[in-house]
């Protein structure tokens, strides 16, 4: 190829993705209410959450091992007092006892509000304390006991080999049959929040198979929001995200693309005409990682979302 004709590609590829980027009644109907995932320091690089987020927008807080539990409860106040109803998460393996597990619910919830949680086995090898898993957290009773109205868990849809090292399904399908059942016990909505994921059609048949194996836990279906190829390259390789890997490695080898960032459009727009034709399909929401930036992402929906992602505040 040529340099011209590079060029030419480059500039066609662009004029394909501004047509292709175009707000579509599938797609806005798809994005609103969607969620997105901050941490404390990369909210700190945020002036103005309305400015970015609509109303109502739900805001996980990652707690990575090593971070203060007073900035995650500031980082929940902060949102909070925006306006935005804040889901921490509460990795398991980080936590000492359930004393410590008390103690964080009644920060969360003296200082910022917070009814709503995340509960995940967290990404450390060997436990703090006494918690190995979501499944433990729930058991301790303490969220029911502060009335806690949300209880999202981890789904994933291409499998985690930190529960089945043999690269299976069995221990993640056990635990979400498990999950399923807690759920008919809990007054707390429960629902299913995902690992990251650039493919359309595996996400279809995960979210079919679960349907059809009684799993019935809504779906928040992770995406990763607009970002360089080899940052998502590269939180997809710590995170286990393996057949996933392929669409980007076939994008990294298309020149035509390499040159631009990722942008979440295909596999969305293949998802919102599934569910659009298949209003039963047991998606209900759609979770943002932000890997190349919270306002990138956020810029992203509004501009793909339509009215359902226009911010709280405008200039």
């Amino acid at each position: 190829m040529t340099l011209r004709e590079a060029i030419m590609a480059l500039l066609n590829f662009r004029k394909r993705e501004t047509v292709e980027n175009g707000t579509t009644p599938e797609m806005e109907a798809f994005l609103k209410g969607y969620s997105i995932e901050v941490m404390p320091r990369t909210a700190e690089k945020v002036e103005d959450f309305r400015a970015l987020l609509a109303p109502g927008t739900r805001v996980y807080i990652a707690h990575i091992e090593g971070t203060p539990i007073e900035e995650m409860v500031a980082t929940a106040k902060r949102l909070a007092d925006d306006g935005y109803p804040v889901m921490p998460h509460f990795p398991a393996r980080i936590i000492k006892d359930a004393a410590t597990l008390a103690d964080w619910i009644a920060r969360y919830q003296g200082e910022a509000g917070v009814d709503q949680a995340l509960l995940l086995a967290g990404g450390v090898a060997k436990p703090h304390g006494d918690f190995d898993s979501s499944m433990q957290l729930m058991e301790t009773g303490l969220f029911d006991k502060a009335g806690f109205k949300r209880l999202h868990v981890a789904g994933h849809p291409e499998g985690n080999k930190d529960i089945d090292p043999n690269g299976g399904m069995k221990n993640v399908e056990d635990a979400l049959r498990w999950k399923q059942a807690f759920s008919e016990r809990t007054d707390a909505k429960m629902a299913l929040a995902t690992q990251f994921a650039f493919d359309a059609d595996p996400i279809i048949k995960w979210v079919d198979d679960l349907s059809a194996a009684g799993i019935k836990l809504p779906v928040h279906i992770g995406i990763a929001g607009p970002a360089k190829l080899q940052t998502l390259i590269k939180f997809a390789i710590a995170c286990g995200v393996g057949p996933s890997l392929k669409v980007l490695q076939k994008r990294a080898m298309d020149v035509s693309k390499l040159l631009l960032p990722y942008e979440p459009t295909e596999v969305l727009t293949k998802l919102a005409a599934h569910k659009a034709k298949n209003p039963e399909f047991n998606i209900e929401q759609v979770h943002f990682f932000p890997l190349g930036g919270i306002k990138t992402n956020a810029t992203w929906a509004i501009e793909n979302g339509g009215a359902g992602t226009a911010p709280a505040v405008t200039n």
